[in-house]
């Protein structure tokens, strides 16, 4: 195909993208011959497309780096792709006003139109992410889901050295802030040129939403303050989450816990996660209920599931709010020295909060609170409650929203790890990493290993491995000590 033809072509989808119209098409074309360094258009037939958006931008930036527009950097492909991709994304108020023409018909046709123009415009980059390597694995908790994260392409060393040299810039402040929308990028930071955020009212304040551009999961959002802030579980954080899933009652939302060690990657600015996944936590049952007497219309109960968690249920958002709020107050006070739970430390410092997770079930309102601890002790310096020397083989990083779960985002390094773990268990092979041979060993004891099974065996250990890195993080253990201590705290309540 012509580069002129590829240009129409990709004019073509950018037109019935919806921010266009046919009289932009001169205007148009032409931009995309500067863009990629061409001087002329060519006779090319207007016709009906079968590629799609993604596949002829690749041709369109093949040709961009003949013509020298860019080189083979990998940030400067990125950052080309990016503005190509904005002529295929309406404008912000436009992609805006779309959504709440959609969202007065069906909310769940606002979030499809929004999650189709996004992937469309390859801002969730489903190429990238349909490299993860993911399975189930079977536990006593139910079916937990395991990910191996290789949609983030490793840098190559020129892109490293190009970084270095970088001139630092404190725009946007992160990753998270309103200014990246419509943001060409730079040699060390992301494009967002074809970015577009929903503007969102929570109880008067200004949010955005978004979806994240390399997903863990089914329609993976972010629910972003416009205000660029610290993240802060409190009273209002309860108020939000359920009011967003009042909004968009066919999603779950909740908030990584606010604390370093046990909160999520990005701190510094206060956001919540959702999407259209129910997650192997939000089908663990409660196995055994409470009474709050200060609460008689909530159902409050103790969830079968390797962390602490505490799950909450009523038709009234007020009242869950007030509970919630009861319960996470009591929380940050609460030590239990034999358990190792200590709520302050000597030198002031405040070490107990919450992951809270909100969807809706049928006719009612449901809340999960997560109990967290992020003490250090000697023997533990990594965290009291964070995955145990033993098991960080498989997963070291901080236990977030995520894996708290149910689903575990494990390092791209375990794609070649396992495949060496399995040749180590079939016939020997000694390229195997060290830290993984006591584990491998117990797997060869334990098992009859085939070459028909083992790649079986080894999926289901790392399920049962995940499943310990959350017993770890659980500030009541699944023994008898720590239910009778888990006990204790509910009749503070």
């Amino acid at each position: 195909m012509s580069v002129s033809q590829t240009i129409r072509d990709f004019i073509t989808l950018a037109i019935q993208s919806g921010g266009w119209m046919e009289m932009d098409r001169l205007y148009l074309e032409n931009r995309v011959i500067a863009m990629i360094g061409e001087n002329s258009l060519t006779q090319a037939e207007i016709r009906r497309v079968t590629e799609s958006a993604v596949d002829l931008v690749d041709l369109l930036l093949i040709q961009a780096e003949k013509n020298k527009v860019i080189t083979d950097l990998q940030t400067e492909k990125d950052m080309l792709e990016s503005q190509l991709m904005d002529l295929m994304t309406p404008p912000p108020s436009v992609v805006n006003a779309y959504f709440a023409q959609y969202y007065s018909k069906d909310p769940v046709q606002a979030t499809d139109y929004f999650f189709k123009l996004s992937k469309d415009n390859d801002y969730i980059k489903t190429r990238e992410i349909s490299r993860n390597i993911i399975f189930p694995a079977e536990t006593e908790y139910g079916e937990l889901e395991i990910t191996i994260n290789l949609s983030k392409p490793e840098k190559d060393p020129k892109q490293i050295a190009a970084e270095r040299q970088a001139v630092k810039v404190d725009y946007p402040e992160c990753m998270l802030c309103m200014e990246n929308e419509g943001y060409k990028g730079r040699l060390n930071y992301p494009a967002r040129t074809n970015h577009r955020i929903i503007r969102m009212n929570l109880d008067g304040e200004s949010w955005g939403f978004q979806y994240s551009p390399y997903a863990y999961y089914d329609e993976h959002c972010i629910i972003l303050s416009e205000e660029h802030r610290p993240m802060k579980i409190t009273k209002a954080t309860f108020q939000r989450l359920l009011k967003i899933t009042e909004v968009l009652p066919h999603y779950f939302v909740g908030s990584n816990a606010d604390l370093p060690i046990v909160g999520g990657s990005i701190l510094s600015h206060d956001h919540y996660q959702g999407g259209r996944h129910t997650f192997p936590m939000a089908i663990a049952e409660m196995e055994r209920t409470f009474e709050l007497k200060a609460f008689p219309n909530i159902k409050a109960g103790i969830v079968k599931w390797p962390m602490s968690v505490i799950r909450l249920q009523g038709k009234n958002q007020k009242d869950l709010i007030e509970a919630a709020n009861m319960i996470f107050q009591k929380w940050q006070t609460y030590s239990d020295k034999d358990l190792q739970i200590v709520a302050e430390t000597e030198d002031g410092i405040q070490h107990h909060t919450i992951t809270p997770i909100a969807r809706r079930k049928d006719d009612l309102f449901e809340m999960d609170l997560v109990l967290r601890d992020n003490n250090v002790s000697e023997e533990y310096p990594d965290g009291i409650f964070h995955p145990h020397p033993d098991v960080q083989h498989i997963k070291k990083e901080n236990i977030g929203l995520i894996e708290v779960m149910g689903l575990a985002v494990l390092p791209p390094r375990l794609e070649s790890e396992l495949k060496e773990v399995e040749k180590y268990l079939l016939d020997g092979d000694n390229s195997i990493a060290d830290y993984h041979v006591e584990w491998a060993d117990q797997l060869k004891t334990n098992n009859q290993i085939t070459h028909e099974n083992v790649t079986e065996i080894v999926q289901k250990a790392v399920g049962t491995v995940f499943a310990r890195v959350l017993e770890d993080a659980g500030v009541f253990k699944r023994d008898v000590d720590g239910q009778e201590g888990f006990t204790r705290f509910i009749e503070t309540l």
